[in-house]
């Protein structure tokens, strides 16, 4: 696949810091918008910018458009809900005021009957905007040193060898803290505790406001809802 001008497929860790959390988008695996908060718009324009105003089916910049139509193909041959779980695809963005990071997964019911694409938008280099929502997250939920360790990693998108690697131990035992982690969040998936922990960090920026203005999702009925294309 060829890649636009403005995005790179690599993984970059060190990019500048955020300066506010991460954006979300919902959609059906035709491209549909379900769902967009805030903050997932301010991004996605920005990608648009960098994008000479193009997107794709006029509704999604071409970078998510693009990210989007892989999660769709792999759909296609990893039909399993329990592969989701360590599948994540990441595109990174770069526009003329920061780099942004795509990061989708498909979430699939137990009946394989309802598929929806997870997209979190953020701008990376998560560091100061992370390292706060970790802080949170291990005092809400209790969670251990190591806990707490394996959490930031799933926050970049590694899967459970790549912690296991990093973390030099088996990945079995990493499959466990993710239990125990799960049972701490009342999640299921790595998905919910991705969701979880964001949610919990914005959340707590709204109890007490900081200089990275970060901005929650709004409750009720989604900001965006069109038609497909």
């Amino acid at each position: 696949m060829e890649t636009e001008d403005c995005v790179s497929f690599d993984h970059e860790e060190s990019m500048a810091v955020p300066h506010a959390g991460p954006g979300i988008m919902l959609l059906t695996p035709s491209m549909k918008l379900l769902y967009k908060d805030r903050r997932a718009w301010e991004l996605c324009q920005q990608i648009i910018q960098c994008q000479d105003g193009i997107t794709a089916n006029g509704v999604l910049p071409r970078a998510v458009a693009s990210l989007v139509d892989q999660i769709q193909k792999t759909l296609k041959v990893r039909t399993d809900p329990k592969d989701w779980e360590q599948i994540q695809l990441r595109h990174v963005v770069n526009t003329l005021h920061s780099s942004i990071l795509l990061c989708g997964t498909a979430l699939i019911d137990q009946t394989n009957a309802q598929k929806r694409i997870l997209i979190v938008i953020s701008e990376v280099g998560i560091g100061a905007w992370q390292d706060k929502v970790i802080v949170q997250a291990k005092e809400q939920f209790h969670l251990t040193a190591r806990e707490t360790t394996v959490v930031q990693h799933l926050l970049k998108g590694w899967t459970n060898k790549e912690i296991a690697n990093e973390m030099r131990l088996a990945e079995q035992t990493i499959k466990e803290y993710f239990k125990h982690i799960s049972e701490k969040t009342s999640t299921t998936t790595r998905t919910g505790i991705v969701m979880t922990i964001i949610h919990s960090g914005l959340r707590h920026a709204l109890a007490t406001p900081s200089p990275d203005g970060m901005v929650p999702p709004r409750s009720g009925r989604p900001l965006a809802l069109v038609a497909s294309a």
